[in-house]
């Protein structure tokens, strides 16, 4: 009976969390405008924390040590440019390359059965968003089932390196000039939706702003499914494998299936934070989704804590908080209202790697360990109820 109020108080107090920053950023944006740099920190910190967590359900909670995220977020961040960029903006885009463009949209059909003006055309246009950012998440998830079936037998690093060179492999199709009339080449896909093409235009002439809400209500739904599957068996039969595979099997896990699982969880969730990097990019291009993305992510997941949810929330916003806006001043001469000529361009990445270097030195486990908000906040009440089951 003490267990069920314990997580029923957990789980409430999450749901005000979430809602809190739902209703935060949304009276923010409209309050003082959608253009100041804050709204870019948060939401390019809603993209890059849904790649966090999905990289640390692998490498955190599955103990598999893979470097191939930005690969996954690219064939996302493709499949979602792909079907929802305007039929009349690819034959623009797929005339160079003397193909015939694809004749169909996403958001175009359900103009056709919504209508395109007013809530019908809202309506059409977030359903085919969502449609074409899940159907992201799963090429990614397919991609990630089949590369899984030979790479999956490697362990450790030389996992990592497979992984790797599979990123490698898939940014180079990408870019292949024979592509074109599927992938627009080297070259960008335009003119796809993105987060501000959400923001409605009310009867009185002025604006409603949700193009940070868009972004922080994906991340959420996906953080709650994230959540719930590491609370479930399958998450417990994720971390018995991290701890020790040979004891994991022998318990009864099957090793190969539930491996394959976490891996293409994470891929579907990497898929659809690479949709709303495009999203937020305004635009698909291979050459962005490089090792360096994933090593970001990665360095992300560490600074949090490997095998923290909130670790790698809260490291992702503190991390694009720096290196986008807090530390800006360092590569344009003046910080802090100092003026120097130290300040120039590239001091801000030095004086960010040693800030990394301190954080990763005094915090070896990351900022959370392997805690979550929750276990600090209900810390003291464990502690109280542990000593009176004691005496």
């Amino acid at each position: 009976m003490i267990q069920k109020k314990k997580v029923s108080r957990e789980t409430l107090l999450c749901l005000v969390g979430a809602v809190a920053a739902l209703v935060i950023v949304t009276v923010l944006e409209n309050t003082i405008g959608p253009s100041g740099q804050l709204f870019i920190v948060l939401k390019k910190g809603a993209v890059y924390s849904l790649a966090a967590v999905s990289l640390n359900l692998l490498n955190g909670f599955t103990g598999l040590f893979s470097l191939g995220h930005a690969g996954f977020m690219l064939l996302g961040a493709y499949t979602y440019a792909i079907l929802t960029v305007p039929v009349s903006a690819k034959d623009a885009v797929y005339y160079l390359f003397g193909g015939s463009a694809v004749k169909f949209s996403l958001p175009d059909i359900f103009y056709g059965i919504f209508g395109s003006e007013g809530a019908g055309g809202m309506a059409a246009l977030t359903l085919g968003v969502l449609l074409a950012i899940i159907l992201g998440g799963l090429v990614a998830a397919f991609f990630a089932y089949l590369i899984g079936l030979p790479v999956l037998r490697l362990k450790s690093d030389y996992l990592a390196i497979a992984t790797l060179g599979f990123a490698e492999i898939i940014r180079a199709i990408f870019q292949w000039q024979a592509l074109g009339p599927v992938t627009n080449g080297a070259n960008m896909i335009t003119q796809i939706p993105t987060f501000s093409s959400f923001n409605i235009r009310l009867g009185s002439g002025k604006t409603l702003y949700l193009a940070t809400f868009f972004p922080f209500l994906i991340l959420i739904l996906c953080l709650v499914v994230i959540v719930m599957l590491i609370n479930s068996s399958y998450g417990r039969a994720f971390k018995a494998i991290r701890e020790d595979e040979v004891a994991a099997e022998a318990m009864g896990i099957n090793l190969a299936r539930h491996k394959r699982l976490s891996f293409c969880i994470s891929s579907f969730f990497a898929g659809i934070s690479g949709a709303l990097f495009a999203m937020y990019a305004s635009n698909a291009q291979a050459m962005v989704y490089t090792s360096t993305m994933t090593y970001e992510i990665l360095l992300i997941v560490v600074i949090g804590g490997i095998g923290s949810v909130s670790g790698s929330v809260l490291a992702t916003f503190l991390y694009v908080a720096c290196s986008e806006w807090w530390l800006r001043g360092l590569d344009m001469g003046k910080f802090l209202g100092i003026q120097s000529g130290l300040f120039r361009s590239g001091f801000r990445m030095v004086v960010f790697s040693v800030v990394i270097m301190i954080v990763v030195l005094f915090f070896r486990r990351g900022i959370m360990g392997d805690k979550e908000f929750t276990d600090l906040l209900f810390r003291r009440r464990k502690k109280q109820k542990a000593k009176e089951a004691a005496k």
